[in-house]
């Protein structure tokens, strides 16, 4: 999926790491893809399922870029209606965190201060779900979003996440399963090099961690924020 941009320099330039992000988020369809192909009986992933749709997920912030080019292209009234749930999901995050304000970055609150606005049994909707369970911008959709359901085993043997959805591999071990190995090591380290790059054309700093959430992200405008004063307060 290309990222198109009209206007603002700052948003051209980030025109090209948009369109590489891109280009990584399908090598993970890919990799997931192929596991659906190889165990389609153990993994119940479908078009149309959102269990793991539910709650608050921190995102990164090139993750939220990416995510609003892909907002933005909706019909306006849908806009809307998606801006009406994030809006009423910003009053009860207000209550916890009063001063959560644009850009919305979590991370100079404690990590700890975090865990309290993403409680385990949080079964409050993705904003944006469709009415059927289908996302609204699948093709835009973070990361996070791609990796859930599988354990994340290397091509090293290395277990970097050793989660997976409940309603996948009931009575099968997925860690024995060796065609869900992928590089995943080479993909984060690619991650990073593309949210540094990212960060250097926002701040003229780059940062290796900088994260919101998905409600929030359909919020930042990414066109009129004042980037360069908050990337001299992260600097600090």
């Amino acid at each position: 999926m290309r990222y198109k941009v009209a206007g603002e320099s700052l948003m051209k330039q980030l025109e090209t790491t948009l369109n590489s992000y891109g280009r990584l988020l399908a090598e993970v369809d890919a990799w997931f893809t192929r596991c659906l192909a190889a165990h389609p009986q153990a993994i119940a992933c479908r078009s149309g399922c959102s269990e793991c749709c539910r709650g608050l997920f921190d995102i990164t912030l090139l993750d939220a870029c990416y995510l609003k080019s892909g907002f933005n292209s909706l019909p306006s009234i849908v806009r809307e209606e998606v801006r009406e749930k994030v809006l009423q999901r910003l009053v009860g995050l207000k209550e916890l965190w009063p001063d959560f304000d644009r850009p919305y970055l979590l991370n100079y609150r404690p990590e700890e201060e975090w865990e309290a606005l993403m409680p385990d049994d949080d079964e409050t909707p993705c904003p944006l779900l469709a009415e059927d369970g289908r996302c609204l911008v699948y093709d835009h959709r973070p990361m996070t979003c791609r990796l859930h359901g599988i354990p994340l085993l290397d091509v090293s043997g290395e277990l970097l996440h050793d989660e997976w959805c409940t309603l996948n591999f009931t009575g099968d071990n997925p860690l024995e399963m060796e065609k869900l190995r992928w590089e995943f090591t080479r993909l984060f380290k690619e991650e990073l090099l593309l949210f540094r790059q990212f960060t250097t054309i926002l701040f003229k700093h780059p940062f290796n961690e900088l994260d919101t959430f998905i409600p929030t992200a359909l919020l930042i405008d990414f066109d009129r924020f004042d980037w360069k004063e908050w990337g001299e307060k992260l600097a600090r």
